[in-house]
């Protein structure tokens, strides 16, 4: 159970709780297609961003004790803390896969960040936020735009070991059923301090941050902390059927947008006013993006199914039948083929070359052949956040 105290700061937080803005994180699941593989794991960005806040008042207490109530800024840390809360709230349906979508048609308000940034400065959610003062709305959006953490308040939002991530890792693997990434939290906490250290690049110092550190204590509890969050990435995040699910999704959204774009409302089997159609003819109306969630494109797989356009129609009823493409490792098959060159960085090199032109090779293929159910994918991902002043 998470409470909230009868104080001015957190009876702003439970009014922007009850906004329709961050409500409709209800709607969108936290790890998007992850139940294709795992079932369990259909919890909400709005559980999730509830966690983080969570959280991220267990971490400010923290600093409260450490840095001593003269040296406490409590406007920094509020500003934390609302970011804490609402930094996900700017999620489309599916979020990371609408934003490819996004990506490939140029739209802008399906990039969460945007989203995010002006629902907080100037929606629903700003007008109780600008309560605690005028500025304090655009301090929140500050906070969750910055590269990096400027302050310890900041880093609990967003560094090596912020709220998001120390949610997420718990919630993510309990949902998921996984054995993966289990952490001692409370063991973390208990030897969290908080620490002045040096910042620079190279052997030049640049600046004192004060930060997070763990004690000697608490050192094989980070070293787990850091190793779940490496293996939650291949096992859940990046799962290859997962992964699979959102290209075809990607590959859907795109020639629906496009047709309709082109003025082909009705191949795409969907009426002129559903929210989808009238979300791509005006890109730029935030009340139409806001409009959008997991449940509505669920919605319209039905009436997918039954386009008139080929492609839509097959894309939708693999997604809706779980009729998955099945997956080609092009590294990994060209790694059996070529036995001896592991051993060597030469070999190494030449078998990423042959993959490279692989691919590409694949690439104009595809475009030849006119075949969009050809589908690459290709991804990595570091369980480090870096720091980019130094080697």
């Amino acid at each position: 159970m998470i409470g909230f105290q009868a104080d001015q700061f957190e009876d702003v937080i439970w009014r922007v709780i009850q906004t329709r803005p961050f409500q409709r994180l209800r709607r969108v699941k936290q790890l998007g297609f992850s139940d294709f593989v795992y079932p369990g794991a259909t919890h909400s960005r709005l559980a999730h961003s509830i966690g983080v806040f969570h959280t991220a008042r267990q971490l400010m207490s923290i600093i409260r004790e450490k840095v001593g109530s003269s040296n406490w800024n409590a406007s920094k840390a509020n500003a934390a803390l609302a970011a804490a809360l609402v930094h996900d709230v700017g999620h489309g349906p599916f979020s990371h896969a609408f934003e490819e979508v996004g990506k490939r048609l140029s739209l802008k308000l399906a990039h969460h960040e945007h989203v995010s940034d002006v629902l907080i400065r100037d929606s629903e959610i700003s007008s109780p936020l600008k309560e605690l003062g005028s500025g304090f709305a655009n301090d929140v959006a500050e906070v969750i735009a910055s590269a990096g953490p400027r302050s310890v308040y900041d880093a609990v939002v967003s560094s090596q070991f912020d709220a998001d991530r120390l949610d997420y890792i718990r919630r993510d693997r309990l949902m998921a059923g996984s054995s993966h990434g289990v952490i001692d939290y409370d063991w973390l906490i208990s030897n969290l301090q908080v620490e002045t250290i040096s910042t620079g690049v190279d052997d030049q110092k640049v600046s004192d941050l004060q930060t997070f550190v763990i004690g000697p204590k608490g050192l094989h509890a980070t070293e787990a902390y850091v190793l779940g969050l490496f293996q939650l990435y291949p096992t859940i995040y990046l799962h290859k059927t997962t992964r699979g699910i959102e290209k075809i999704f990607t590959e859907l959204m795109v020639k629906v947008f496009e047709l309709a774009r082109s003025g082909f409302h009705s191949k795409v089997g969907l009426h002129k006013d559903h929210p989808l159609l009238r979300f791509v003819d005006d890109p730029t109306n935030l009340e139409r993006a806001i409009c959008l969630d997991d449940s509505v494109v669920y919605g319209a797989l039905s009436q997918f199914c039954e386009a008139d356009d080929p492609l839509v129609s097959e894309l939708a009823l693999r997604i809706r039948d779980r009729k998955t493409f099945k997956c080609f490792d092009v590294l990994e098959y060209i790694r059996k083929k070529m036995p001896t060159a592991q051993n060597a960085v030469d070999g190494r090199k030449a078998i990423s070359r042959v993959a490279l032109s692989s691919m590409e090779k694949i690439e104009l293929w595809k475009k030849t052949s006119c075949s969009s159910l050809l589908l690459k994918d290709e991804t990595s991902r570091s369980p480090y956040k870096k720091f980019e002043e130094s080697k």
